[in-house]
């Protein structure tokens, strides 16, 4: 670990870079400049020049021999699975580049091993099968507002959380009045829709009268179609999730109640790979410290009105 701790200031250094240039606009401009200028050498200034000192900074050598830290910088390239239909989170965008926190997380931490944006492989992972696509090794890692449990802890293997959410109910605007929290959803005429294989599908259970009352889809995107084709009349998740879909229609779509549940996100890796995942918490921390996070943050879900500006969350042990 020793060798990685140079490393982790230079990527945190140029992942703000990074981050702020995309952001655009003066303010940003200058910040990024700032940030160049204050690190020297750093990866994302010498990426510009012409990318050779970027693969020095990050290349293989600079980890223990077979680490997945050491193969991925090696390579070149890493493979994420995220979410493509959760604005704010992880949003396909008109060319299918996914956008959103999550996506300027996974960026933070490929760019710790010397990965650009550019050579990043996403891959729409759905909450169903997260686990799926680790176990089976089509990507390297999930950051997908992936809530850490026990359950999904005896296949994989988490590092963070990067961030804490908490479960809500979306309703049509006009009608949280009439459905103010899970309480309300003991009326067996209420119809909830949720995703497999999601956190919240499990959770709503308690406070319904009938299962026969949830519906279960593919995608969020899935059941907001239906709630506003009033096939169902609430849909449940993360609070951070359903804002972004409110921010999209507000003259449609409204928070119903506060949150009820906590769910920390973590970054799904290869079950064991302890080493990544205390590179990840690393990488993490130290983009705390330079500002990178938050500057993730606001560039993304923290551009809506009602989010608050998280503080990055202790992380668990690595297992």
């Amino acid at each position: 670990m020793t060798a990685r701790r140079p490393i982790l200031g230079v990527a945190a250094l140029s992942a703000a870079a990074l981050v702020l240039a995309a952001c655009g606009g003066g303010d940003g401009d200058a910040a990024a400049e700032d940030t160049a200028a204050a690190g020297g050498d750093t990866a994302a200034t010498e990426d510009a020049a012409g990318g050779e000192e970027t693969a020095a900074a990050g290349g293989a050598g600079d980890f223990a021999e077979g680490t997945t830290m050491a193969e991925l910088a090696e390579a070149g390239t890493i493979r994420v699975g995220t979410k493509f239909d959760q604005p704010l989170f992880g949003l396909a965008n008109l060319e299918g580049t996914p956008e959103g926190f999550d996506v300027e997380i996974a960026k933070i931490i490929a760019e710790g091993l010397g990965i650009s944006e550019d050579n990043i492989e996403w891959t729409e992972t759905p909450s169903a099968i997260r686990e799926e696509v680790l176990e089976t090794d089509q990507v390297d890692m999930v950051v997908a507002t992936y809530t850490i449990n026990d359950e999904r802890r005896e296949r994989i293997t988490f590092a963070g959380p990067y961030y804490e959410a908490g479960q809500t109910l979306m309703v049509r605007a006009g009608e949280e009045s009439e459905i103010t929290g899970p309480d309300s959803l003991s009326d067996e005429s209420i119809r909830v829709c949720s995703v497999e294989g999601s956190t919240p599908s499990e959770n709503i259970r308690e406070y319904l009268a009938s299962d026969d009352q949830l519906t279960l889809f593919g995608t969020y995107g899935e059941c907001v179609d239906s709630l506003r084709n009033n096939q169902v009349d609430v849909v449940t998740t993360d609070n951070v999730i359903l804002l972004g879909f409110v921010s999209e229609s507000p003259e449609e779509f409204a928070i119903a109640g506060e949150t009820f549940t906590e769910e920390p996100y973590g970054v799904g890796i290869e079950k064991g790979d302890v080493e990544f995942c205390e590179f990840i918490n690393e990488t993490l921390a130290a983009a705390e410290e330079a500002g990178t996070y938050v500057e993730a943050w606001n560039s993304t879900a923290g551009a809506i009105e009602g989010s608050e500006e998280p503080v990055l969350p202790e992380p668990d042990p690595c297992s």
